[in-house]
């Protein structure tokens, strides 16, 4: 019995429905619209592309978005008075900063001028500690995707054994709290993992975000086990063209898995909705009204 594939798109579409909705209510009940703060630096077509995908979003679900293009040569200074205009302004309620930037930038001051409360990425180191101590905090969109994607086939993971394979700051690391608030049992697996397969291979809950295409293999799976794949590696294909693969060999896995989320239509839809879930939230947090309901999002 081959895995059940989850619909990673039709999932983010609830949940931008939802978020829709939400905006609706506060526009109407308090006159607020969400603003979103979305900050480009240089010409990376990838961030680019990626930029112009959460800007129609924003625009879709009612909220107002502020995009903010600057040169690849900008320098720090400049980039760090941009972020602090956007902490003053009323009308904006997130901001997020587009990785990777230019090497003349350092990415942790960046992200430390970013308003706390508007810090929609949930990079902030305040966020990074709260979300560790178990408080209500703005958190990374990745894996808070990753938690609803997997609640869609097993609503509650208390119990199960989770292993994260990456330990990078935007995805393994804030994911191993959110498994450990749902009451898992965690192990993060990294590039110096001894007997990597095996430790998979206990995984009732096996995440993968390491960066390298079809690495986790089907013999790596055990039997039933949900696989949400991070991934997004381009290799050749057919003719020489690119093709879009994640870090888990689909094929292979989809033979032993219970469920498996495609790369792609799997992790990436659900983290633009989460995006715009995090700034319906920091604009109702700000304005000091209580959380809206997003049906299952923590």
């Amino acid at each position: 019995m081959r895995a059940r594939i989850i619909d990673g798109k039709a999932i983010a579409a609830d949940l931008r429905a939802k978020v829709g909705a939400a905006v609706r209510r506060l526009s109407a009940e308090h006159g607020l619209v969400p603003g979103l703060g979305v900050v480009l630096v240089g010409d990376n077509p990838a961030s680019a592309a990626y930029v112009r995908s959460k800007s129609r979003h924003t625009v879709a679900a009612g909220m107002r978005s502020f995009d903010q293009k600057l040169p690849a040569g900008v320098s720090q200074r400049e980039l760090l008075a941009l972020i602090g205009r956007l902490n003053a302004d009323p009308a904006v309620h997130g901001i997020l900063v587009q990785l990777p930037l230019p090497a003349q930038i350092d990415a942790k001051a960046v992200i430390a001028a970013i308003d706390p409360g508007k810090d929609v990425d949930g990079f902030h180191p305040l966020n990074v500690g709260r979300l560790a101590i178990g408080l209500p905090a703005l958190v990374p969109c990745t894996p808070l995707g990753c938690i609803l994607l997997t609640r869609t086939v097993l609503p509650s993971l208390a119990g199960c054994e989770a292993v994260v394979v990456g330990r990078s700051n935007i995805v393994g690391r804030p994911l191993a709290q959110l498994l450990l608030a749902e009451n898992a049992t965690v192990t993060i697996a990294h590039s110096h993992t001894r007997q990597l397969p095996a430790v998979c291979r206990r995984a009732d809950l096996l995440y993968v975000a390491a960066g390298r295409a079809e690495m986790v293999r089907g013999d790596w799976i055990k039997p039933g086990a949900i696989v949400i794949d991070v991934g997004q590696n381009r290799i050749a294909g057919a003719h020489g063209l690119p093709r879009l693969v994640g870090d888990v060999a689909f094929a292979e896995v989809c033979e032993v898995a219970g469920a498996i989320t495609p790369v792609p239509g799997g992790v990436g839809p659900m983290t633009i909705a989460c995006l715009l879930a995090n700034t319906v939230r920091a604009a109702s947090a700000l304005a000091g009204l209580a959380a809206p309901n997003l049906g299952s999002v923590p």
